[in-house]
């Protein structure tokens, strides 16, 4: 393999995760008896072509990643470093970045929140980042009908809000990660892009750079609330049954 085509994963990981409730930052959250992050990071890692995972980690709980990873069999041929992250998503991703060391030519953003991503769905990402796309993201069609509304008064939560149109559904997708990226492409995206951020994919589009979407996969959901953990839960069952681990 290459150089510039070595694989690199930032996983921000520095969030609280208070839609699941008090306790443990989302990421350090059990999913089985083991860190939901360590789960997500075993996912990455899964990945012959990934050769460096960056954990990006509460500042006051760097120390603590450290350990978990160091603790937890993780693939020999991968390297793993922690680094403390920011106050937004965004100055986690940038910090994540900074960090990744020459020879690196494609890098991977992808959330601790969603630990089962398989394999097939990180290597297709990589895949269409090194045939040349700057930015590549793993979505799904959506099984839902969306409605685009008015939002309510935030002071009235619950109060019925009026729909001002039925987007197409067809042209709609729900975007997973690992999103994919061009290294170059999404450094200069963090160093010039600070407004209407959603995802890191979105800033390479403010860049006017084509994004393009690859198939994601069901199992790649993103743990927020606790009806996530049953079925994540329940995903880890079926693979034990499966796998027979």
């Amino acid at each position: 393999m290459s150089e510039e085509s070595r694989t690199a994963v930032v996983i921000p990981a520095a969030g609280r995760g208070v839609r699941l409730g008090p306790g443990a930052p989302k990421a350090l959250r059990a999913l089985n008896g083991t860190p939901m992050l360590i789960h997500a990071v075993r996912a990455m890692a899964a990945s012959r072509a990934v050769s460096l995972v960056v954990v990006v980690a509460p500042p006051e709980d760097t120390a603590e990643v450290k350990s978990l990873l160091a603790d937890h069999a993780l693939p020999e041929r991968t390297d793993f470093m922690v680094v403390p992250g920011g106050e937004t998503r965004q100055e986690s991703v940038k910090l994540g970045l900074d960090a990744l060391p020459e020879g690196i030519g494609v890098v991977l953003v992808h959330d601790a929140a969603r630990p089962l991503v398989p394999v097939d769905t990180v290597d297709g990402v990589i895949e269409a980042v090194r045939e040349g796309a700057p930015a590549v993201v793993p979505a799904l069609p959506l099984a839902d009908t969306v409605k685009q509304v008015e939002p309510g008064d935030p002071t009235q939560p619950g109060a019925p809000e009026p729909v001002v149109a039925t987007p197409e559904r067809a042209r709609l997708r729900a975007v997973q990660t690992p999103q994919g990226f061009d290294r170059d492409t999404l450094v200069r995206a963090h160093a010039t892009v600070t407004e209407n951020v959603t995802d890191d994919a979105s800033m390479v589009e403010q860049l006017g750079l084509q994004v393009v979407v690859v198939p994601g996969h069901e199992e790649a959901f993103k743990v927020t609330r606790p009806l996530d953990l049953v079925l994540a839960e329940a995903v880890l069952a079926r693979r034990r049954a499966n796998d027979g681990f």
